[in-house]
């Protein structure tokens, strides 16, 4: 099948001409009829599948020319990154049409977006938090919303938005239609479909949780942070296919750590990008490693969502995420558009257990690999970690063929003494300490009587 089956209009595919694009993918193929039809939705798909013209190309295509202020369509998502590259998707898929999009999210001046919105727009793409902060301002009318779309759930719901989602749902028309996209599908979302969806048609191309077959899985056991960063040093000096990389880090500071760690040995070379970074700082980090400017990116699960970045060759996990639908997300920057793409994974003890997890999702293991010989492993362990009290400490060693001196010691008599909660504790007063205030004012009270 191609887009000229299916009942595009002439600007449409004169667009996606332009773009190359020739052969719908098959969510967008088996999403166009059911939303085209009238129908809510729920799909499912694997990242990178295509799932924004999933949406997009059904609803630009039912729109028609309107004068009306308020916004018709609402698309929310989780970050501001990917506000940016769904208003620009549309832009591309609208360069013939007659459409006004706009993009809201918070860490930006509000009265600038609130004179974009009362310009008015047909289409609003916003993160949760502005998009209800300009409604209950009343800069935006949402009665007017006809699609209601919601991507990446699943995120917004682990970013701690339900209570705005649930708030926008209850300011919208009971008339609008709901379309609801996301590689992974968690049972905490079912109740949210269940109250605000109306008998919604499920589409679901892949199991939940199935990692795209183009993408090759490997993985080191490897102790600590130290060595993890001689190990990512070690791969990219010596394998040249590495040639545009991703590197998830588990926080935001050691995201910092290791982005000074790795650019003095690869100066100019690499970016860096988390929440904590101003968002034109955000902008130009994620323009230069799109164009190659930067071939690494340092960053955290900021962007493991919907962001489409082409030729990503390899997503590394300096750590592994905390919970496994993430994982998901994560390697699926690769391996985009039907092109291959490796996903390598640094594991220490304490990320076992979220491995398992994450392999019972995907229903497979991940192949493990040994440690290069000429990589340092490093004797220096933050209390994160150090392994749990009576487990094997260097199974990483084991199975890697390493040798290494251990770096822990039993503790000394003097620190192994118990917390008794201070001098109070040990020796608590026989009577509560008086309040001299509250007597000088019970004395006040008595004189004036």
């Amino acid at each position: 099948m191609t887009f000229e089956d299916l009942n595009l209009s002439k600007g449409l595919l004169k667009a996606l001409d332009d773009l190359g694009y020739v052969n719908p993918t098959p969510i967008q193929k088996e999403a166009f009829p059911v939303i085209m039809s009238g129908k809510d939705v729920v799909g499912i798909a694997q990242t990178g599948t295509g799932k924004t013209f999933g949406y997009l190309l059904p609803v630009l295509r039912i729109l028609s020319y309107s004068e009306q202020n308020p916004p018709r369509v609402l698309i929310l998502v989780p970050t501001r990154e990917l506000v940016l590259q769904v208003v620009e998707e549309a832009e591309k898929l609208t360069a013939y049409i007659s459409m006004r999009i706009g993009g809201v999210y918070g860490g930006t001046n509000i009265r600038t977006q609130k004179t974009i919105v009362y310009e008015g727009l047909d289409i609003l793409v916003g993160t949760p938090g502005r998009v209800l902060d300009l409604a209950l301002d009343g800069a935006l009318k949402l009665k007017g919303i006809k699609y209601f779309i919601v991507d990446e759930v699943d995120e917004m719901m682990e970013l701690g938005f339900q209570p705005q989602l649930v708030r926008i749902m209850d300011l919208l028309s009971s008339k609008r239609k709901n379309l609801l996209f996301s590689a992974t599908m968690p049972s905490k979302v079912q109740a949210l479909i269940d109250e605000f969806f109306f008998k919604p048609v499920k589409i679901e191309i892949a199991k939940h949780g199935t990692p795209l077959e183009q993408i090759t899985q490997e993985a080191y056991h490897v102790p600590n942070f130290f060595t993890k960063a001689n190990l990512l040093e070690y791969l990219i000096s010596h394998h040249p296919e590495m040639e545009k990389i991703l590197v998830f880090a588990g926080s935001k500071k050691l995201a910092d750590r290791l982005f000074e760690k790795m650019n003095a040995v690869f100066p100019n070379k690499i970016g860096i990008l988390h929440s904590n970074k101003s968002q034109n700082f955000r902008i130009r980090n994620l323009e230069s490693f799109t164009s190659g400017e930067f071939p690494i990116m340092i960053t955290t699960d900021i962007m493991a969502r919907g962001l489409d970045i082409t030729d990503v060759s390899h997503v590394v996990n300096f750590d592994l995420p905390n919970h496994a639908p993430t994982y998901i997300h994560r390697i699926g920057r690769t391996g985009r558009a039907d092109k291959e793409g490796v996903a390598i994974s640094f594991i220490n003890e304490v990320e076992m257990e979220i491995r398992e997890e994450i392999e019972e999702l995907m229903d497979m293991q991940i192949p493990m690999l040994e440690i290069p010989e000429e990589v340092e492993i490093s004797d220096i362990f933050s209390e994160e970690e150090k392994p749990k009290k009576g487990a094997n400490r260097r199974p990483y060693l084991v199975d890697a063929g390493r040798k290494s001196q251990g770096a822990y010691h039993e503790k000394k008599e003097k620190n192994k003494k118990v917390n008794q909660g201070g001098k109070h504790k040990k020796n608590p007063p026989k009577s509560k300490p008086v309040n001299r205030g509250r007597l000088k004012r019970q004395a006040k009270k008595r004189k004036k009587k």
